[in-house]
């Protein structure tokens, strides 16, 4: 089969053989693959990739020198069930799966690792009980996105907005694209997107914001007043002085009142924000800019070293989430959201190439008014 090997950060097609199947694992015919911000990563970045992964225990991510298929936003049909497999999809139903196959005693990430080929490629080895099938006749090109989408399901999930708070998200790559169309599927009524490119702006209006910045000329958090977010130290302290003063007046004691406040959930408003951009310096800018205690959601991966000072954080009672990835039932969700139309991700597609145009697509990538979500088709 033809497939798309990374080998010492340079792309190029080969003709690989089939990978043998193990027991519960089903060989794919690839209809569409995402190409992944961590794919672009990983081309140049692979070996400290590996040392970090090896340093919470899994020590089988690729390196450099071992010319890896990359690959795990991947959808396509049933060609072949492996050994003990119940096989209750049969032959020619169109699937998409969680990226993690079993080898032997071990678990891989399809598409991160040598031992895992993942989807830029003609045929793809997934496991039976993490591939799903699509419903709803939802096309090839949109079920393929149902892993980033998942992924930021999971952000948004794990912000615990409500409807009615002001979320606000820095950078509208395909990240942050992804994490504003589901704050829309939930509901959120005020999604702000932040992006110093026009392109990304743009599609984040696409995709459901209702209000874009270019944060070059004005800051995300700039209305914050508007939305009752405590932006200064000042009217933090007012607010405590002051609605004191006025539960003083009551014949109530004070502490009784204040604690049903709490109960009632009428503590002060907070904006919900989600860091998409994934570069060193940006959670100490948002740190600083943020409204005292708002709620930030780290969702772009930071690959080098970064630092934050803890103080400013702890001045405003910073909430700072980090998340990964998602849950099975997390996928499920976002893939019937899909296929029943809450969630619509095709303004954020903005090409599909053949595997021979993939070397290009990395580098237009680089570029954010050129491209966005680019999907492989390997048939083209």
């Amino acid at each position: 089969m033809r497939a798309v090997v990374c080998r010492h950060a340079e792309l190029g097609v080969e003709e690989r053989p089939e990978v043998a199947l193990g027991r519960g694992q089903v060989r794919l015919e690839v209809l569409r693959c995402g190409i992944c911000g961590s794919d672009l990563h990983a081309r140049t970045g692979m070996d400290s990739w590996a040392d970090m992964a090896a340093r919470i225990g899994y020590a089988r991510m690729a390196r450099q020198g071992e010319g890896v298929v990359f690959g795990h936003e991947l959808a396509g049909v049933i060609a072949e069930h492996g050994p003990g497999c119940k096989g209750a999809l049969p032959a020619g139903t169109p699937v998409v799966a969680v990226p993690l196959v079993r080898n032997g005693g071990d678990v891989d990430a399809i598409g991160l690792s040598a031992h895992a080929p993942g989807a830029y490629a003609e045929q793809v080895v997934v496991q039976e009980p993490l591939m799903m099938p699509v419903p709803n006749g939802l096309g090839a090109e949109v079920a393929a996105l149902t892993e980033p989408l998942a992924v930021a399901w999971h952000a948004v999930r794990r912000g615990e907005v409500r409807k009615k708070d002001v979320a606000i998200v820095i950078g509208c790559g395909p990240v942050g694209l992804g994490v504003i169309l589901c704050l829309k599927a939930r509901g959120v009524a005020t999604v702000v997107g932040s992006d110093p490119s026009p392109g990304r702006r743009a599609l984040a209006s696409r995709c459901g914001a209702d209000v874009v910045v270019d944060p070059t000329v004005d800051s995300p958090f700039a209305d914050g007043d508007r939305h009752g977010h405590l932006t200064r130290a000042r009217d933090a302290f007012e607010l405590v002085v002051g609605t004191r003063e006025k539960l003083e007046r009551l014949p109530v004691g004070w502490w009784h009142l204040w604690r049903l406040g709490e109960r009632l959930g009428q503590m002060p408003k907070r904006p919900v924000i989600f860091e998409c951009v994934g570069v060193p310096g940006m959670i100490e800018s948002i740190v600083d800019e943020a409204p005292i205690m708002s709620r930030i959601v780290v969702v772009g991966v930071c690959v080098g070293e970064d630092r934050i000072t803890p103080f400013m954080a702890i001045n405003k009672e910073i909430d700072l989430r980090f998340v990964l990835a998602y849950t099975p039932l997390e996928f499920r969700d976002t893939l019937h959201l899909l296929a029943e139309g809450e969630i619509d991700p095709r303004p954020m597609i903005t090409s599909t190439v053949g595997l021979d145009g993939v070397a290009d697509a990395f580098a237009a990538l680089g570029d954010p008014e050129a491209e966005a979500k680019v999907l492989i088709d390997p048939r083209a």
